[in-house]
């Protein structure tokens, strides 16, 4: 597959304006994989791994647990979409912490999420979900012990790597 590239994008409409131009431009054929975090990887010889690429990944009989990074992010939204955006949340593993009203017509959520879960869709569907009206801000504030697996993809039986990724065991 080649040596790859590795670049963020500022949402997803973003990346697909840039994917589009590539293709039809210098007609290059694009693989496009999911967005990722460093993850914490506790050895079950005392060493602790940072592990960007699940690639990295120790075998599980070489880990005692995985740790990833978690946000403290606040959600500002007119009262009207308070529902939609703390489905949004929930369906992200997101812990509810609190709401605020700052106004009669403006709510202000607070959750920890986990970091992996925001940095793909998720601000594209906070603003899909309020039309545009809520706006968010995070800041990571550390790691967390989750229960975390590496899903291989294969194509023709064989593993591809540079398609894996990091999941909750429950997706």
């Amino acid at each position: 597959m080649g040596f790859g590239f590795r670049c963020g994008f500022l949402g997803l409409l973003h990346m697909e304006i840039v994917q589009e131009r590539l293709e039809r431009e210098y007609n290059l054929n694009l693989i496009i994989t999911a967005p990722s975090v460093v993850y914490r990887v506790n050895c079950s010889n005392n060493e602790t791994v940072e592990c960007s690429n699940p690639s990295l990944l120790p075998e599980p009989g070489k880990r005692r647990s995985i740790e990833e990074p978690y946000v403290k992010i606040e959600l500002l939204t007119p009262k009207d979409y308070i529902g939609p955006i703390m489905e949004l949340g929930q369906e992200r593993r997101g812990e509810f912490k609190e709401m605020n009203y700052i106004t009669e017509n403006r709510a202000k959520l607070t959750y920890m999420l986990p970091l992996a879960e925001m940095v793909g869709d998720f601000f594209d569907q906070l603003k899909s979900r309020s039309k545009g009206y809520a706006s968010m801000e995070y800041s990571v504030v550390g790691y967390r012990v989750s229960d975390l697996v590496k899903l291989d993809i294969q194509i023709n039986g064989e593993p591809v790597e540079a398609l894996s990724t990091i999941v909750h065991k429950e997706k």
